[in-house]
Protein backbone atom coordinates (compact mmCIF):
# COMPACT_ATOMS: atom_id res chain seq x y z
CA UNK A 1 0.00 0.00 0.00
CA UNK A 2 1.22 3.63 -1.13
CA UNK A 3 1.93 5.37 1.90
CA UNK A 4 1.94 8.84 0.26
CA UNK A 5 1.87 10.95 -2.95
CA UNK A 6 2.93 13.75 -4.45
CA UNK A 7 0.13 16.65 -4.05
CA UNK A 8 -0.16 16.39 -8.04
CA UNK A 9 -1.40 12.71 -6.73
CA UNK A 10 1.56 11.23 -8.87
CA UNK A 11 3.73 8.52 -6.87
CA UNK A 12 7.51 9.87 -5.91
CA UNK A 13 10.21 8.64 -8.28
CA UNK A 14 13.84 7.54 -7.42
CA UNK A 15 16.43 10.43 -8.90
CA UNK A 16 18.25 8.52 -12.13
CA UNK A 17 21.30 10.30 -9.84
CA UNK A 18 20.15 9.52 -6.36
CA UNK A 19 20.72 12.43 -3.58
CA UNK A 20 21.09 11.02 0.54
CA UNK A 21 18.69 13.51 1.59
CA UNK A 22 16.13 12.36 -1.35
CA UNK A 23 16.56 9.09 -0.23
CA UNK A 24 16.04 9.99 3.36
CA UNK A 25 12.61 11.50 2.83
CA UNK A 26 11.47 8.72 1.11
CA UNK A 27 12.59 6.42 3.69
CA UNK A 28 10.33 8.37 6.38
CA UNK A 29 7.61 8.28 4.13
CA UNK A 30 7.92 4.54 4.11
CA UNK A 31 8.29 3.65 0.67
CA UNK A 32 11.62 1.37 1.05
CA UNK A 33 11.68 0.39 -2.47
CA UNK A 34 11.88 3.69 -3.70
CA UNK A 35 14.42 4.46 -0.90
CA UNK A 36 16.61 1.64 -1.55
CA UNK A 37 16.49 2.59 -5.32
CA UNK A 38 17.35 5.93 -4.75
CA UNK A 39 20.22 5.17 -2.37
CA UNK A 40 21.31 3.01 -4.89
CA UNK A 41 21.69 5.21 -7.62
CA UNK A 42 24.34 7.51 -5.26
CA UNK A 43 27.18 7.78 -7.23
CA UNK A 44 29.51 8.00 -3.00
CA UNK A 45 32.87 8.24 -4.57
CA UNK A 46 33.41 11.48 -3.98
CA UNK A 47 31.88 11.15 -0.23
CA UNK A 48 33.22 11.86 3.02
CA UNK A 49 33.95 8.78 5.91
CA UNK A 50 30.38 10.32 7.74
CA UNK A 51 28.26 10.35 4.52
CA UNK A 52 29.43 6.88 3.71
CA UNK A 53 28.56 5.54 7.26
CA UNK A 54 25.30 7.29 6.96
CA UNK A 55 24.41 5.85 3.63
CA UNK A 56 25.56 2.05 4.52
CA UNK A 57 23.06 3.00 7.70
CA UNK A 58 20.34 3.42 5.53
CA UNK A 59 21.27 0.55 2.98
CA UNK A 60 20.95 -1.77 6.23
CA UNK A 61 17.76 -0.44 7.13
CA UNK A 62 16.17 -0.75 3.77
CA UNK A 63 17.27 -4.01 3.29
CA UNK A 64 16.00 -4.95 6.73
CA UNK A 65 12.49 -3.55 5.82
CA UNK A 66 12.70 -5.62 2.60
CA UNK A 67 13.43 -8.18 4.49
CA UNK A 68 17.01 -8.87 2.12
CA UNK A 69 18.46 -10.38 5.38
CA UNK A 70 22.17 -10.60 3.81
CA UNK A 71 22.72 -7.60 2.26
CA UNK A 72 20.79 -5.88 5.00
CA UNK A 73 23.98 -7.19 7.68
CA UNK A 74 26.58 -6.50 5.17
CA UNK A 75 25.59 -2.36 5.35
CA UNK A 76 24.72 -2.86 9.15
CA UNK A 77 28.25 -4.83 9.90
CA UNK A 78 29.67 -1.32 8.15
CA UNK A 79 28.16 0.75 10.16
CA UNK A 80 28.68 -0.69 13.77
CA UNK A 81 32.57 -1.27 12.62
CA UNK A 82 32.86 2.22 11.26
CA UNK A 83 30.57 4.10 12.37
CA UNK A 84 30.60 6.26 16.06
CA UNK A 85 27.31 8.02 16.74
CA UNK A 86 26.30 6.09 19.98
CA UNK A 87 22.52 5.96 19.14
CA UNK A 88 22.88 4.99 15.82
CA UNK A 89 25.21 2.17 17.11
CA UNK A 90 22.65 1.17 19.10
CA UNK A 91 20.15 0.56 16.83
CA UNK A 92 22.36 -1.05 14.24
CA UNK A 93 23.10 -3.62 16.84
CA UNK A 94 19.65 -4.32 17.78
CA UNK A 95 19.09 -4.49 14.62
CA UNK A 96 21.23 -7.05 13.30
CA UNK A 97 20.71 -9.22 16.49
CA UNK A 98 16.64 -9.06 15.49
CA UNK A 99 17.95 -9.83 11.88
CA UNK A 100 20.09 -12.89 13.42
CA UNK A 101 17.39 -14.42 15.69
CA UNK A 102 15.12 -14.60 13.23
CA UNK A 103 17.40 -16.07 10.24
CA UNK A 104 18.39 -18.80 13.09
CA UNK A 105 21.29 -17.37 14.43
CA UNK A 106 20.87 -16.91 17.87
CA UNK A 107 24.00 -17.13 19.58
CA UNK A 108 25.03 -14.32 16.82
CA UNK A 109 22.12 -12.32 18.25
CA UNK A 110 22.93 -12.99 22.11
CA UNK A 111 26.85 -11.70 21.04
CA UNK A 112 25.12 -8.43 19.84
CA UNK A 113 23.03 -8.07 22.67
CA UNK A 114 25.93 -8.86 25.12
CA UNK A 115 27.62 -6.38 23.85
CA UNK A 116 25.38 -3.98 24.33
CA UNK A 117 24.48 -5.00 27.93
CA UNK A 118 27.87 -4.28 28.93
CA UNK A 119 28.01 -1.13 27.37
CA UNK A 120 25.44 -0.24 29.55
CA UNK A 121 22.28 -0.11 27.02
CA UNK A 122 19.87 -2.06 28.94
CA UNK A 123 16.59 -1.09 27.86
CA UNK A 124 13.04 -3.24 27.93
CA UNK A 125 13.16 -3.81 24.27
CA UNK A 126 17.21 -5.41 24.75
CA UNK A 127 15.58 -7.80 27.03
CA UNK A 128 12.72 -9.05 25.11
CA UNK A 129 15.37 -9.35 21.99
CA UNK A 130 18.03 -11.10 24.29
CA UNK A 131 14.88 -13.50 26.20
CA UNK A 132 13.53 -14.32 22.21
CA UNK A 133 16.92 -15.32 21.83
CA UNK A 134 17.32 -17.45 24.77
CA UNK A 135 13.79 -18.97 23.46
CA UNK A 136 14.90 -20.30 19.92
CA UNK A 137 17.93 -21.39 21.80
CA UNK A 138 15.34 -23.51 24.03
CA UNK A 139 16.89 -22.08 26.83
CA UNK A 140 13.25 -21.10 28.60
CA UNK A 141 14.38 -20.58 32.17
CA UNK A 142 16.65 -18.34 30.88
CA UNK A 143 14.30 -16.83 28.65
CA UNK A 144 11.69 -16.00 31.46
CA UNK A 145 13.89 -14.47 33.54
CA UNK A 146 15.47 -12.32 30.68
CA UNK A 147 11.47 -11.27 30.44
CA UNK A 148 11.29 -10.44 34.15
CA UNK A 149 13.97 -7.95 33.42
CA UNK A 150 11.70 -5.86 30.83
CA UNK A 151 9.83 -6.34 33.29
CA UNK A 152 11.59 -4.78 35.78
CA UNK A 153 12.00 -2.01 33.38
CA UNK A 154 8.51 -1.55 32.22
CA UNK A 155 5.65 -3.11 34.08
CA UNK A 156 3.30 -2.76 30.97
CA UNK A 157 5.88 -4.18 29.00
CA UNK A 158 2.91 -6.90 26.73
CA UNK A 159 5.75 -8.02 24.89
CA UNK A 160 7.48 -9.66 27.77
CA UNK A 161 3.63 -10.64 29.47
CA UNK A 162 2.98 -12.55 26.67
CA UNK A 163 6.47 -14.39 26.34
CA UNK A 164 6.54 -15.68 29.64
CA UNK A 165 2.97 -16.97 29.34
CA UNK A 166 3.62 -18.49 26.21
CA UNK A 167 6.96 -20.60 27.86
CA UNK A 168 4.94 -21.40 31.33
CA UNK A 169 1.88 -22.58 29.36
CA UNK A 170 3.66 -24.18 26.16
CA UNK A 171 6.52 -25.99 28.35
CA UNK A 172 3.95 -26.46 31.30
CA UNK A 173 6.40 -24.93 33.52
CA UNK A 174 3.24 -23.40 35.29
CA UNK A 175 0.02 -22.99 33.47
CA UNK A 176 -2.05 -21.29 35.51
CA UNK A 177 0.80 -18.59 35.89
CA UNK A 178 1.00 -18.78 31.92
CA UNK A 179 -2.80 -18.03 31.68
CA UNK A 180 -2.56 -14.75 34.26
CA UNK A 181 0.68 -13.38 31.90
CA UNK A 182 -1.17 -13.80 28.59
CA UNK A 183 -4.27 -12.74 30.18
CA UNK A 184 -2.31 -9.39 31.69
CA UNK A 185 -0.93 -8.63 27.42
CA UNK A 186 -4.40 -9.54 26.07
CA UNK A 187 -6.04 -7.35 28.38
CA UNK A 188 -3.57 -4.46 27.50
CA UNK A 189 -3.73 -4.97 23.62
CA UNK A 190 -7.00 -6.72 22.52
CA UNK A 191 -6.12 -6.96 18.82
CA UNK A 192 -2.89 -7.88 18.69
CA UNK A 193 -3.06 -11.59 17.34
CA UNK A 194 0.00 -13.48 18.72
CA UNK A 195 -1.21 -12.64 22.34
CA UNK A 196 -4.81 -13.89 20.84
CA UNK A 197 -2.53 -17.16 19.71
CA UNK A 198 -0.58 -17.09 22.79
CA UNK A 199 -3.98 -17.45 25.30
CA UNK A 200 -6.23 -19.78 23.26
CA UNK A 201 -2.44 -22.23 23.30
CA UNK A 202 -2.15 -21.64 27.01
CA UNK A 203 -6.36 -22.40 27.49
CA UNK A 204 -5.03 -25.73 24.87
CA UNK A 205 -2.00 -27.10 27.71
CA UNK A 206 -4.87 -26.17 30.54
CA UNK A 207 -7.03 -28.93 28.66
CA UNK A 208 -9.85 -26.27 27.76
CA UNK A 209 -10.41 -26.50 24.17
CA UNK A 210 -13.88 -24.76 23.60
CA UNK A 211 -11.84 -21.93 25.50
CA UNK A 212 -8.71 -22.83 23.26
CA UNK A 213 -10.74 -22.57 19.86
CA UNK A 214 -12.69 -19.33 20.86
CA UNK A 215 -9.12 -17.27 21.46
CA UNK A 216 -7.30 -18.99 18.59
CA UNK A 217 -10.13 -18.34 16.25
CA UNK A 218 -9.97 -14.56 16.76
CA UNK A 219 -6.34 -14.64 16.11
CA UNK A 220 -6.57 -16.46 12.82
CA UNK A 221 -9.83 -13.60 12.15
CA UNK A 222 -6.83 -11.30 12.47
CA UNK A 223 -4.01 -12.59 11.01
CA UNK A 224 -5.16 -15.75 8.62
CA UNK A 225 -1.69 -16.03 6.54
CA UNK A 226 0.22 -16.36 9.96
CA UNK A 227 1.60 -20.02 10.04
CA UNK A 228 2.18 -20.13 13.88
CA UNK A 229 -1.32 -19.55 14.77
CA UNK A 230 -2.69 -22.07 11.59
CA UNK A 231 -0.93 -24.74 13.42
CA UNK A 232 -1.83 -24.10 16.83
CA UNK A 233 -5.60 -23.58 15.29
CA UNK A 234 -5.57 -27.12 13.39
CA UNK A 235 -4.01 -29.04 16.59
CA UNK A 236 -6.52 -27.40 18.85
CA UNK A 237 -9.34 -28.45 16.30
CA UNK A 238 -8.25 -31.63 15.37
CA UNK A 239 -6.92 -31.00 11.85
CA UNK A 240 -9.45 -28.69 10.73
CA UNK A 241 -8.57 -25.44 10.00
Amino acid sequence: MTEARHSAGEEPQASPEGSLQEGIRLYGMRLWELALKEFLHIRAEHFNPKEQTELAYYLGLCYTKLERYDDALLYLEQVVTTGNDVLRLYQCRMTLAYIYVITGRSRMAEFELKRLQQNGFESALLYNTMAYAAFRQKQFKKAIELYEKSLDIDENNTTAMNGIGYILADTKMDILRGLRFCRRAVDRKPENPAYLDSMGWAYYRNGELNEARTWLRRAMDIAPDAAEIREHFKAVSGGAA
